[in-house]
């Protein structure tokens, strides 16, 4: 939870994860943040299992989601923010 919550780029991304899966060119725009910025914090984020890539396949334009472990450190981070 730490992990996450240190870094608002993290955090904001699970956050828009778990509204739907996304490519990072999309999740540049809606951050308005650098694609590299993006694209090294998903990585960071796959790593923790906290998001999965659906298309690994691909060179460009790869979906991600959020996981189920991404999903509980999201509920515990709400949890904890309404005390």
């Amino acid at each position: 939870m730490s992990y996450v919550m240190s870094s608002k780029p993290r955090f904001r991304i699970l956050t828009e994860l778990r509204k739907g899966n996304k490519i990072p060119t999309e999740l540049a725009k809606i951050l308005d943040s650098p694609i590299s910025h993006i694209s090294t914090t998903l990585k960071e984020l796959e790593i923790k299992e906290l998001v999965e890539c659906l298309t690994s396949e691909r060179r460009k334009n790869k979906f991600f989601k959020i996981t189920n472990k991404g999903e509980g450190v999201l509920g515990d981070i709400g949890k904890e923010t309404k005390r």
